[in-house]
């Protein structure tokens, strides 16, 4: 069985005064119908600028995708007309993003902008629209959500237009959900009912989920792979479960070693030394041997992810030697 996506070598680079930005540097991953796969690592690493690729969302100029495949559906998502690409978004691919106060219209209504893709994609009538516009406000947690339908989106907290941004998102039922830090803005509470309703629908629909996340608590409860990236480029990739019991990338110990739950208590939080690489110049080998306190001369080598396990990859050399 074909997967529902598959990226292979991306590459999409910023053409600044300042050089280049090589922001996604040869990133390649799989996804089945179904499955949820964990884009993990800090800010900056290329995690969001990966997915917006996907979809033609990056601004050109002064972006620009220097090589790559993603294909979905028969076709190559980096390689059809404009045209085509318009009906993906929205009704096939839907992402929810980062910033809700960037991500809705300040001039139109929430229901306004909830019905939308339900009349340009789905062609329901306006009393169809609207009627599935409440049902989901009300699955999101918005309360009174027939009367906030005509609010607009400067009446809403921060957290309530996340929750709008969710609803808009998941509103077309699509068969992939990238989902960039969803959670974010919200308490516990609203998250986990968020995280079991985006659940369901996977159940139901058999959706596919990219989720982007900082949270390791959060990829480990809902994810079924992990892809963990550094400095534009995937430096380990397994299940969730190999990855949490087992990681095999110093960097991946170390966002592990740096999480408070990790840490002993009466002694000072793990941070991990040094700064990321600068991307505007080329990096030889692993982008993390600066950081790394077990880097050898080998690692200015060339390096590529390589599997060590049936379900882990990494791109660590002395992992893939056995040495650590």
């Amino acid at each position: 069985m074909m997967p529902l996506l598959t990226v292979e070598n991306l590459a999409t680079h910023f053409h600044t005064r300042a050089g280049i930005v090589r922001a996604v540097d040869g990133v390649s991953y799989t996804l089945e119908k179904g499955q949820t796969l964990g884009i993990v690592g800090e800010s900056g690493s290329g995690k969001s600028v990966s997915c917006y690729s996907l979809l033609g969302l990056i601004p050109m100029p002064p972006g620009r995708i220097e090589s790559g495949s993603a294909h979905f559906d028969g076709g190559d998502l980096l390689n059809i007309s404009k045209d085509e690409l318009r009906k993906i978004p929205g009704q096939r691919i839907s992402m929810i993003f980062q910033d809700p106060m960037t991500a809705l219209n300040p001039y139109m209504t929430i229901g306004a902008q909830l019905m939308e893709p339900l009349l340009l994609h789905k062609g329901l009538s306006k009393e169809e629209a609207a009627k599935r516009s409440i049902e989901m406000l009300e699955a999101v947690g918005i309360q009174d959500a027939e009367q906030r339908m005509n609010a607009h989106p400067h009446q809403f907290s921060g957290g309530m237009r996340q929750r709008v941004v969710i609803a808009m998102a998941l509103i077309t039922e699509p068969d992939i959900l990238i989902a960039d830090e969803p959670t974010t803005a919200l308490d516990v509470t609203v998250q986990a009912q968020i995280l079991e309703l985006i659940k369901s629908l996977q159940e139901k629909n058999g959706m596919a989920v990219i989720l982007i996340t900082h949270d390791l608590g959060v990829i480990a409860g809902t994810c079924d792979s992990v892809a963990v990236m550094y400095a534009g480029r995937l430096v380990e990739q397994a299940s969730a479960s190999s990855l949490f019991h087992s990681p095999r990338h110093p960097y991946t110990h170390a966002l592990m070693k740096s999480l408070p739950s990790m840490n002993t208590d009466g002694k000072e939080l793990y941070s991990i030394p040094g700064m990321p690489p600068d991307l505007t110049k080329p990096i030889e080998g692993c982008a993390f041997a600066a950081r790394c306190e077990h880097a050898i001369e080998a690692c200015r080598g060339d390096i590529h992810l390589h599997s060590i396990m049936p379900d882990h990859a990494t791109a660590c050399i002395r992992a893939q030697k056995g040495e650590l």
